[in-house]
This record gives C-alpha cells, sequence and structure tokens, in this order.
C-alpha cells in the first residue's frame, strides 16, 4: 500500500503531472492525494504507511484512576450494574458517566452483552401512586442454622416506596406464624388499604373445598384490609417482593449460617434497617425506600374489642360449624370451623361473634341444667324411647 501511494506521489512530483490527472487515474479523489503529499513531504516513503484510525486526543475519556475505581467496584460488588456504581462512586465525589462506566466493563470483559432486548424509553414500571395503598407478601425460604435447622422468611414491602415492612423468620411456614408476623407489621408500621400475596394456605383458604376464613383472612377483614390474590401460576403479578427476595439472596446472604435463630433474626433486622434507609433502590430513581415511605398517611389498626366482662364466654367453632353455648348448639358455618366465637350471653339472648363482625344473634331457650325431678324423668324417657 505504501509503494503504490509512493507511485502516486512520485507522478506529480517526479513526472510532472497534475493532481487532477493522476487522481483520476488511481481512482482517488484530489483530497486524497494531497494528504499523500504532504505527509511524503513531512516524513518521507515511512509516513506513507497506514496509520491508526484512533484520534490523537479524546477529551471526555474516562481518567485511569476513575476506571481502576469503577472496576474495583464492580469486582466488588459483581450485582452492581453501571447505574449503581455511578451513584456510589458520586458518592465519593468521584464524576463518571453511565456511559463511560458501562464501556469501561466492556473493556474488562465484566459485561456479557446480547440476550436481553433493550428498554423502550417509554417504558414505566407499574407502581401504586402512594404508600400505604398496598403491601406485597409472600413467604421464601431463609437461613439455615449451623444445627442444620432450615427457617423460613414471611417477607413484605410496601408497593410505591419498596420500603420493607415485614421480613420474620419462621421456624416453619405455619399460620400462626405468619400470623404473627402480619400483626407486628400492622402494629409498627400502621394499616394498609390492601394486601397482595399469592393463593397459600396460610394466606387464604377461598380455594378449600368448602371454602373457609383462614386466621390471616380474618386479620384483614377486622382491619378493614382488603386482601387480593394473584392468578394462579402468575408469580409476575408479585414482582417487587419476588424482585425483593433476590436481593435478600445476593446481599444479606441467605447461604449463610448462623448459630441461633435469634442471632439470624437479629442480622436480618440490621440487614433491613441498611435497605430501607441508607441503599439506594434505582427503581425509585436512586432514593432510599425510607424517603418515599415517609408522610405516609398511616391508619391505626383496629383495637381489639373488650370482651373480658362475665356476660362473655369464648368458644372454638367444630369442625361443623357448630357452637356450643349456654346448653344450645348453634351454627355459625362450617366455613367458620376452628375460629375464636366470643358469645355474648345475656338474659333473654345469645351473640355470636368473630372479631368485629356480629355473626348471629339467637333467643335463649334453656337457662340452666334440669332441676326438677319430674323434667329429669321427662328426659330419662325420652332417652329410653330413643333407645
Amino acid at each position: 500500500m505504501a509503494e503504490q501511494r509512493y507511485k502516486a506521489v512520485s507522478a506529480v512530483i517526479a513526472d510532472g503531472r497534475t493532481i487532477t490527472e493522476v487522481a483520476a487515474s488511481w481512482g482517488i479523489s484530489r483530497q486524497t492525494l494531497h494528504v499523500w503529499l504532504a505527509r511524503y513531504e513531512a516524513g518521507g516513503l515511512e509516513a506513507l504507511v497506514d496509520r491508526s484510525h484512533r484520534p490523537v486526543s479524546c477529551p471526555h475519556q474516562m481518567d485511569p484512576d476513575d476506571e481502576v475505581a469503577v472496576l474495583e467496584m464492580r469486582r466488588t460488588h459483581p450485582g452492581w450494574g453501571p447505574v449503581r456504581i455511578v451513584h456510589e462512586l458520586a458518592r465519593r465525589d468521584i464524576v463518571v458517566s453511565r456511559s463511560g462506566v458501562y464501556r469501561a466493563l466492556r473493556r474488562a470483559e465484566l459485561i456479557v452483552t446480547g440476550g436481553r432486548r433493550r428498554r423502550d424509553e417509554h417504558w414505566r414500571r407499574w407502581e401504586r401512586g402512594r404508600a400505604m395503598e398496598l403491601w406485597q407478601m409472600d413467604v421464601v425460604a431463609g437461613v439455615v442454622l449451623v444445627n442444620g435447622t432450615s427457617t423460613k422468611c414471611l417477607t413484605g414491602i410496601d408497593d410505591h416506596s419498596r420500603f420493607c415492612v415485614c421480613a420474620r423468620l419462621m421456624p416453619a411456614e405455619r399460620t400462626r406464624f405468619v400470623c404473627e408476623g402480619l400483626s407486628d407489621a400492622l402494629d409498627q408500621h400502621g394499616v394498609p388499604e390492601q394486601i397482595l400475596t399469592d393463593n397459600g394456605k396460610v394466606f387464604t383458604g377461598r380455594f378449600n373445598h368448602p371454602p373457609v376464613e383462614v386466621l390471616f383472612d380474618a386479620i384483614c377483614r377486622r382491619n378493614g384490609i382488603e386482601h387480593l390474590l394473584t392468578q394462579p401460576r402468575s408469580p409476575t403479578t408479585t414482582g417487587k417482593i419476588e424482585r425483593f427476595h433476590r436481593t435478600l439472596r445476593t446481599e444479606f446472604g441467605t447461604s449463610r449460617q448462623f448459630a441461633t435463630f435469634a442471632e439470624a433474626q437479629d442480622a436480618l433486622d440490621r440487614w433491613v434497617a441498611f435497605y430501607n434507609t441508607d441503599r439506594p433502590h434505582q427503581a425509585i430513581a436512586m432514593a432510599t425506600p425510607a424517603a418515599r415511605f415517609a408522610g405516609a398517611a398511616h391508619r391505626e389498626r383496629a383495637p381489639e374489642p373488650d370482651r373480658t366482662g362475665p356476660q362473655w364466654v369464648a368458644r372454638k367453632v367444630s369442625t361443623v360449624g357448630v357452637v356450643c353455648v349456654s346448653w344450645q348448639q348453634v351454627s355459625v358455618g362450617v366455613h367458620r370451623a376452628g375460629e375464636r366465637c366470643d358469645v355474648l350471653v345475656g338474659p333473654d339472648t345469645l351473640q355470636f361473634w368473630v372479631g368485629n363482625e356480629l355473626l348471629r344473634t339467637v333467643q335463649r331457650t334453656s337457662t340452666g341444667p334440669v332441676r326438677n325431678k319430674r323434667a329429669l324423668g321427662g328426659a330419662l324417657t325420652k332417652t329410653r324411647r330413643a333407645h
């Protein structure tokens, strides 16, 4: 290539041919031939060899020290992308661009391209408009203790702010543990308008045969919370809580082992405090969940009714939906089987309550056991006839 360029230059310098004539015969532009002549006059034959197309200077090129900081941060936190790295470097007063960080990671082969469709610039993540409008709750595998005991974790986040309202370790996925975690979250953060869960048996009994109201549903009903359920086999409906589980596994580290259950819960509580108040969240423009959650209108939890007087008695609904009180058997519905039922025993009536809901009011037909002998003899006669 250098020899061919030299022949074109010689045709002008040695043979005295015009620039236009030589350029036409060699099939190049006049400007290109002028460049070859200038390079030959400046450096001779060696100046006619191919040169790199890289610019001599690049004003927006990343500083080498900044690039080292980018790569060290990525290797320390493999899950961080360009957006998070730019945000964290800004905290250290290091200003870099998102595209510059991306190119630096590409050069170091720390980002694998391909396989993902580029998101539309007008795409917007679905979320509720304000805090305390909707909670998403779920149960996920927790940590493992050194003795080999595995745990479960009840998790809950606010849909608008991504604020973690519940992260409670449980020995097993049982209704009592789940409802205790829900009650603690309501006492600590207030009452949301809605709660979204999957169709697990600890959350709902609507798909039982026959349908029953489990304790989780009862707590929601007593506090005026609308309990929403996902479609079967549709985990994307609760996508925010599922994404929180991924953060929990990678950043908290559910693969770690703890000596005791209390030690594991204490470590989880500290991480949740960091997640809510200090960790920037990319889905909410790098704000912290606590900053978005602050200022929300929190409803107080409905107080438990005072039913400690002598006129109140507590019963458990039988498996066939019957409550026995004051020598009477009253049906309150088989779907109430196993629930606690408070009964207000009046002089002439019985009122059956489950939580704040009045189920039935019936007239008392008996005031006590049979006292006189005539009534007792009649009852024995009926018994013998029945046999």
